[in-house]
């Protein structure tokens, strides 16, 4: 389903004013600012199926992670957001289909590595137990077992009742 017909990212000379009414001097970064029109990127258009492509640094991961953040979608992974990320969503302009629904989300390669490393914990700590549980069946049934001869008393040359469920307990000693 498409939810969004077109974006519009910010000209170089809004990324320029923006930049020169910063008055703290201690940044070395202004991201996103400085990078999808400085590669020529100044609007999307979309259609029933869009591919972004380009190098490294050129910009698609940011324009995902602006639409993500235009249609307000919930994510799992961390993504480079700087103090300046909101600021550069805000000028960003978007045009609507249709509104996104609110489980609206963006699966990013991070997610679907932190999914991956997850499903290996797990797996491996069923594998740890697996083997936990295999070690304690094979020393039950390798086990020594004896009756303690104590626990049996003879009424009339039979066992009683009672005495039967005393012979029930059974130690198990290790070989």
């Amino acid at each position: 389903m498409i939810f969004l017909k077109s974006i519009t990212f910010p000209t170089d000379d809004t990324e320029s004013d923006f930049i020169w009414g910063i008055k703290e001097t201690c940044y070395t970064s202004y991201y996103p600012f400085r990078t999808l029109a400085a590669n020529g990127l100044t609007w999307l258009d979309f259609g029933s199926l869009t591919i972004l492509y380009g190098g490294n640094g050129s910009g698609k991961t940011t324009v995902l992670n602006v639409i993500a953040e235009k249609l307000e979608a919930q994510r799992g992974a961390v993504y480079n957001r700087t103090n300046f990320f909101p600021d550069y969503v805000h000028m960003c302009e978007a045009e609507f289909v249709d509104e996104a629904p609110e489980e609206a989300r963006i699966i990013t390669s991070d997610d679907v590595f932190d999914y991956m490393l997850n499903i290996r914990n797990l797996n491996e700590g069923l594998d740890g137990r697996r083997e936990e549980i295999f070690e304690e069946y094979k020393e039950a049934k390798y086990a020594k077992v004896r009756m303690n001869p104590k626990t049996v008393f003879h009424q009339k040359g039979r066992p009683s009742w009672r005495s039967l469920s005393r012979m029930l307990r059974v130690f198990l000693v290790a070989k």
